[in-house]
């Protein structure tokens, strides 16, 4: 038995990036079957589709940087890029669609700022504004739920082949924000009266949250970012809901409808861009929970996970500066003025 000359702390297991991403990765395959269940196979197409166009982007990125392609490729950083990506496209999406988004989210988004752990926003979320600014109709085409096309119209969808807009409708958030203050429109539609939420969409998050509880359990993220971004949704939902329950949703509406759970589980828990610090992470969460809420009801976005990340992300130094834990001895957090 060998000897441990290294100083402490020792890790009694092997731990990597691509370990860690790959753990990332398996817990969104709940949340992809959900989906392909719900919406047709357009989401599994865009997610295999969006993981070819993000390893080529940064294999020929890294190849003009100089740099090793095998080492980087395997901490599948670029992977978790597209599948977050993937997942968050509607599956009516073209190919072009997707190859616009995920190469920009890993050249202009990742690559130009120097890589994993340089990037100060999440490239998956910057890819996917972009598309949302840039083609606003094709990022809000969606299946109706349980209106799945079968694999043969997915790919006519994914190849431009197929109209869309026979297959096509409003998602629940969109439709709420459309016939809010209206109770008897709101009444009158399907699609906001499921089991808890959402028609259909209900799974989709209760899966992501499936697979989240996991990344937790194995402790690839901690509980702050989730429980204070779904803290920060709820509160001012539950207030408003109880205040006119005609014009705001109720919390379980926010939590388990649109992107919700992704945002909570598996994009706002991005560990380069998100805040460190424990209370810098739950007042990170809370404040992204809380804009998302505000975007909902009164911005012109139905779901507002990516500008509320995105704009947290902007934030998280600041937020980080302020949260800083106090150091041994001194009774002020040193922030490192050099007093």
């Amino acid at each position: 038995m060998s000897l441990i000359t290294s100083s402490s702390p020792h890790a009694s297991v092997k731990n990597n990036t691509g370990a860690f991403m790959r753990q990332v990765i398996y817990a969104t395959l709940p949340g992809l079957a959900v989906l392909t269940w719900q919406f047709g196979w357009g989401t599994v197409i865009n997610v295999l589709w969006a993981v070819v166009v993000a390893l080529v982007s940064e294999a020929l990125f890294l190849k003009a940087r100089g740099r090793s392609i095998g080492f980087y490729l395997k901490d599948y950083s670029a992977v978790v890029t597209a599948v977050l990506l993937g997942l968050a496209l509607p599956p009516t999406a073209p190919w072009w669609l997707t190859l616009v988004g995920v190469s920009f989210a890993i050249i202009v988004a990742k690559q130009l700022y120097g890589g994993l752990g340089m990037n100060p926003f999440n490239p998956a979320m910057v890819g996917y504004v972009l598309l949302l600014i840039s083609f606003p109709v094709a990022m809000t085409q969606w299946i109706s739920p349980g209106d799945a096309p079968s694999l043969q119209q997915s790919l006519q969808l994914f190849a431009g082949q197929l109209p869309v807009d026979g297959l096509s409708g409003a998602t629940p958030l969109d439709t709420f924000r459309t016939w809010a203050g209206d109770e008897a429109a709101l009444a009158s539609h399907p699609i906001l009266h499921g089991e808890l939420a959402g028609q259909g969409w209900e799974w989709v998050n209760l899966a992501f949250l499936l697979g989240g509880l996991y990344l937790i359990s194995r402790k690839i993220i901690t509980w702050h970012i989730p429980a204070g971004f779904l803290a920060g949704l709820a509160a001012p939902a539950l207030v408003a809901w109880l205040i006119d329950p005609v014009r705001f949703a109720d919390p379980l509406f926010h939590m388990l409808s649109g992107g919700a759970m992704l945002g909570a589980f598996f994009i706002a828990t991005d560990p380069v861009s998100a805040a460190t610090s424990r209370n810098g992470r739950l007042v990170y969460a809370l404040l992204i929970g809380v804009l998302i809420w505000v975007i909902r009801s009164f911005g012109g976005y139905p779901d507002a996970v990516a500008f509320s990340v995105l704009l947290l992300n902007l934030s998280a130094p600041f937020i980080d500066y302020y949260t800083q834990p106090r150091t041994y001895g001194h009774n002020k957090p040193n922030r490192g003025t050099g007093s």
